[in-house]
């Protein structure tokens, strides 16, 4: 049975109920990527490179290496002339570069919104903007878009680094984000600067993904009823940590897992509606293991809560959909 819930309360379910949100797992984005190493080794043949976790889930990259793709750090690893593909979160500029110069021959995987984020940088650094990076500094889309412009780029990522910021410029500041940040933590974020900063430019849409919102949204809606919320996704998955931190922010208890061995018994002990949900990278496999293993556990009555449904779908590359894909070409 699936409940239709947007803008609405949730109703009274049974007791031992799982919440299995919706829309949950893949985006468009990680579907593209994923697609792009398959079709890959299925025009290309084996082996074929991918620099860094294509998405960042250990299954998702385990299993397209058992069908050839092979995994590396850095572009040292990839043999001259070689196919090799950008991961989803984006590359910075010098490694598009270095793929040139050792003459790789590149697919880019990287997600459509966040390029858009690559080519907001390149405009605001050009007009001499200084931009006020907002993200994780660690992460693989943080640092590839850092690339883009260096010298212009502050990045921050909380509301207490506002006050610390040293621009050129008051007068002409610029603020973008990561993808996969938290939608009210940014929003503190962005509030703090247009404080400071008065005239503060930002992007003409968001730059946090309509999948990202959409789950965490979704989390919002559920954690209303459930006793507690288990998100699974990856440790390093940026997306699936702020599905925790949404639901925790709102009162509600939150665990990541990575999988249904992962799940603490007694995290279980009085909980009578217990929210399902996974990360943008997170294959569905997994979660419907971690569903079969609570209703072993007692949770024998699964409800899905429908925010809303996605159907947004992102091109593939050319190289990958035209008839000549061969090495030699």
């Amino acid at each position: 049975m699936a409940v239709t819930a947007a803008g609405k309360n949730l109703p009274a379910y049974d007791q031992t109920t799982l919440l299995l949100m919706q829309p949950r797992g893949f985006c468009a984005g990680v579907i593209r990527a994923i697609e792009i190493v398959e079709l890959a080794l299925q025009k290309l043949g084996r082996p074929v490179y991918v620099r860094k976790e294509i998405v960042h889930n250990r299954h998702v990259v385990e299993d397209l290496a058992a069908r050839g793709a092979v995994f590396v750090e850095s572009l040292n690893e990839v043999p001259a002339g070689a196919v090799v593909i950008f991961s989803a979160h984006g590359v910075p500029p010098s490694v598009r570069k270095e793929a040139s110069e050792r003459g790789l021959r590149v697919i880019d995987a990287t997600c459509p919104l966040v390029t858009k984020v690559h080519l907001e940088v390149i405009r605001y650094a050009r007009e001499n903007y200084t931009i006020v990076l907002i993200g994780h500094r660690s992460h693989d889309e943080i640092i590839g878009t850092l690339g883009e412009a260096p010298n212009a780029i502050r990045t921050i990522s909380s509301v207490e680094e506002v006050d610390s910021l040293e621009v050129r410029d008051p007068q002409r500041v610029a603020y973008l984000t990561q993808t996969t940040l938290s939608i009210d933590d940014t929003a503190d974020i962005v509030t703090k600067l247009k404080q400071r900063f008065p005239v503060i430019q930002g992007p003409p849409a968001q730059d946090i993904c309509y999948a990202t919102e959409n789950r965490q949204a979704a989390v919002k809606l559920v954690a209303r009823q459930a006793d507690a919320i288990l998100v699974v996704g990856a440790e390093n998955s940026s997306n699936s940590n702020r599905l925790v931190e949404v639901a925790r922010r709102g009162g509600t208890d939150a665990y990541l897992i990575t999988c249904a061995d992962d799940i603490e018994p007694r995290w279980l002990e009085g909980r009578r509606q217990l929210g399902i949900t996974a990360g943008a990278s997170t294959p569905d496999f997994l979660v419907e293991q971690v569903v079969d293993r609570l209703k072993g556990w007692g949770f024998t009555s699964v409800r899905e809560v429908v925010l809303t449904h996605e159907d947004v779908r992102f091109a593939l590359p050319p190289e990958l959909t035209t008839r000549k894909t061969t090495r030699g070409e």
